[in-house]
């Protein structure tokens, strides 16, 4: 069975976007980026809520631009291969490649695709996460740290759900960034 991977690049504080939702405080260095998208490379499969799908949609356009910084053109050929499933209600379309739109997200569903998959699962936006964890379909998180505090924002996790987790790994960058890798204990 492919684990399901929670990754968020999170205030000190606990916050991925800020009280005005920008997130432009955590926007990876090249030492960070380049390993993100190691991380990145077993990842078959990304399952988004709306808001983090439409950010992410911009890897699209950036697929096969020569003039982009090296791990940029490499995350780009990274997410562009990877198969997406956008979680909303409210979309109408999912124009990327290799995309689905499902109108609400199904915990049976997820346990379905985990076991159907070759390779990893990653969710992404820290509403759609929180419900991934509640449902306890989540193996491990990855945790980028970023050496800021916001005083409050949209949470990188869930308020109401304890989840146990044991440290596998972790790393502090040039650029202050602390990545702590944990796996699910339950």
């Amino acid at each position: 069975m492919a684990k399901l991977i929670y990754a968020a690049i999170t205030s000190l504080d606990g916050y991925v976007a800020d009280a005005d939702g920008s997130f432009d405080w955590g926007v990876p260095d090249e030492e960070v980026h380049a390993f993100i998208n190691d991380l990145e490379r077993r990842i078959g499969t990304y399952l988004y809520g709306r808001r983090l799908y439409e950010v992410m949609m911009a890897w699209e356009t950036m697929y096969g631009q020569a003039d982009q910084l090296r791990v940029v053109r490499d995350f780009a050929n990274i997410w562009h291969r990877a198969q997406k499933v956008v979680y909303s209600a409210t979309l109408h379309q999912a124009p990327t490649a290799r995309t689905r739109l499902e109108r609400r997200f199904d915990p049976d569903a997820v346990r379905q695709l985990k076991a159907a998959a070759q390779e990893s699962l990653s969710v992404g936006g820290a509403g759609l996460a929180g419900q991934a964890l509640e449902a306890g379909l989540v193996d491990e998180l990855h945790l980028f740290l970023s050496p800021i505090i916001l005083g409050g924002g949209k949470p990188a996790l869930p308020a109401g759900v304890r989840t146990g987790l044991e440290l596998l790994d972790q790393r502090t960058f040039g650029n202050g960034v602390v990545h702590l890798h944990y796996a699910v204990t339950g």
